[in-house]
């Protein structure tokens, strides 16, 4: 099990936002925090602990002025923390190569391999070619299409578009399977409770500890030590977390050196 980073980019600042509140419509979002560091501040700190793998989401929509000024807070983090750092938000073939010169370890897509609902095999095949697998990590953040109502769908569904769109796509054993051929990493926000720290989704993460042909990091829902427990727990010690919202580093209850040591003391005796 590892540690995550995040550096969360919205409108220009480092945030950390309720999942689901999200909306392009006046690029709002529902705020927990909002940092007065700028990104680089948070790469630099990830770089003195020696923490990579940790993941940039740029959380406004392409072509925007404010996906603009989230672009920029990028540069100085990736410029802070060459090859330390993967980056998501309006990836596709068309720029994944330029994230990766800007000194990106890996580009984080969901909605350029998703058309009409379904997975598009040919952009993938696409974007493997132009940045290569081991540069690629596929997000299938994802929620249930009808929570709260008595004859819900259960399962999860990926969704895209800053996570406002539903696919036709179930997050399965056998789908991750099949997606871990063209990819070095998976991400998974548990969009439901992302930014909430009301707990993690257990299902979920029971389904991530069968999948573990490559690395794997669960977001969603951390407010306590306990669900970090949890999550090792049911995750076999093979799931990596992310903590935003609870993190002292964003205003939240958990301490981020206690954080790291406990992951650690997981790592040492395991």
């Amino acid at each position: 099990m590892q540690f995550r980073p995040c550096i969360d980019i919205h409108n220009g600042k480092v945030k950390q936002i309720v999942g689901g509140s999200l909306k392009d419509a006046g690029s709002s979002a529902l705020e927990n925090y909002v940092s007065e560091q700028d990104a680089a501040f948070y790469a630099r700190l990830y770089k003195e602990n020696g923490i990579k793998g940790g993941h940039i989401i740029l959380l406004n929509k392409a072509g925007t002025p404010e996906y603009d000024a989230d672009m920029e807070q990028a540069g100085l983090a990736l410029s802070e923390y060459p090859k330390g750092l993967q980056i998501g938000g309006g990836v596709n073939a068309d720029n994944a190569k330029s994230f990766i010169e800007m000194g990106a370890s890996h580009v984080i897509v969901t909605s350029y391999v998703f058309r009409d609902g379904r997975i598009d095999y040919d952009r993938l095949d696409t974007l493997v070619e132009t940045v290569g697998r081991k540069h690629l990590v596929l997000d299938l953040s994802c929620r249930r299409k009808s929570a709260g109502m008595a004859d819900r769908d259960n399962r999860y569904y990926i969704v895209t578009d800053r996570w406002q769109k539903f696919t036709d796509e179930p997050l399965s054993e056998e789908l991750i399977k099949r997606l871990a051929a063209y990819a070095d990493e998976f991400l998974v926000h548990a969009v439901d409770v992302e930014g909430k720290a009301s707990g993690v989704e257990k299902e979920l993460v029971t389904l991530l500890a069968t999948c573990t042909d490559i690395p794997i990091t669960y977001a969603g829902g951390v407010g306590s030590y306990e669900d970090i427990e949890i999550i090792r727990s049911l995750g076999r010690g093979r799931v990596n977390v992310t903590i935003g919202s609870a993190l002292d580093l964003f205003g939240g209850k958990l301490e981020y050196d206690k954080v790291l040591s406990i992951i650690d003391g997981y790592n040492k005796y395991n």
